[in-house]
């Protein structure tokens, strides 16, 4: 690989993470917070291709114009090529069925408003507070919690949503279990809004006996994948 294909592959690089971090291409990688990093980082890599090409143009005749890099670098195009030619989907059902639940223990918890019915919570949200709070925020009142749907090895349906602490390589589930009014019918990754309620029931993520609470479900719809996929709690 010769300087000038060095440069235009970095230019590349760089055009294609400002694509990324332009669109919602980059939320298949990283969390919704690293979009300016995404950004400077593609921004970095044009300039540094514009200022190779530059110093490439004006360094003097004797400067070998022929030198040969190692065979090496070609390896820059593997994440050009899957960057423009493949767009994971958000990890589903598949990985939360082979891993275990990650919910741990809040630092407290806020207090809930009032007078909303039904009250929308995020799946890591009524999982802490039904698991490590007993739910005491959460009796007599009716809950609404969005999340995709998952499958264990016996059939029994759970309410997941994936959560990032950094990139996708680090993701893990949350898991609601259901019981109550589900329907008979529940495909994998198939996203629902339940309405539901507290119940104090509870059970062992059957990969690694994380704790799982239970909801009472009385009612639920399909709804469109959301704009961020992952977990709104775990990306602040």
């Amino acid at each position: 690989m010769n300087r000038l294909a060095q440069t235009a592959l970095l230019f590349l690089l760089g055009a294609t993470l400002l694509h990324a971090g332009t669109t919602d291409l980059y939320l298949r990688y990283v969390k919704e917070g690293l979009r300016p990093l995404v950004l400077l980082a593609g921004a970095a890599l044009i300039t540094t291709a514009a200022a190779t090409l530059w110093y490439d143009r004006r360094s003097t005749p004797a400067h070998d114009h022929h030198h040969r890099e190692p065979r090496i670098s070609w390896l820059l195009t593997l994440p050009v090529l899957a960057l423009i030619l493949v767009a994971p989907p958000a990890l589903g059902s598949y990985s939360a069925a082979h891993t275990g639940t990650a919910l741990t223990k809040p630092f407290g918890f806020p207090a809930l408003p009032t007078g909303e019915a039904p009250l929308r919570l995020a799946v890591a949200d009524y999982a802490g507070r039904a698991i490590y709070d007993d739910g005491r925020s959460l009796h007599d009142r009716t809950l609404k919690i969005t999340g995709f749907v998952t499958l264990d090895r016996a059939g029994a349906p759970y309410l997941v949503r994936m959560g990032l602490n950094c990139c996708a390589a680090d993701a893990q589930p949350v898991k609601i279990a259901l019981t109550g009014n589900i329907p008979p019918v529940l495909r994998p990754d198939t996203w629902l809004e339940i309405t539901g309620t507290y119940t104090p029931r509870r059970m062992k993520d059957p990969v690694n006996n994380g704790p799982i609470p239970y909801l009472e479900v009385t009612g639920s719809r399909p709804v469109p994948t959301p704009h961020d996929p992952y977990d709104e709690t775990w990306n602040t």
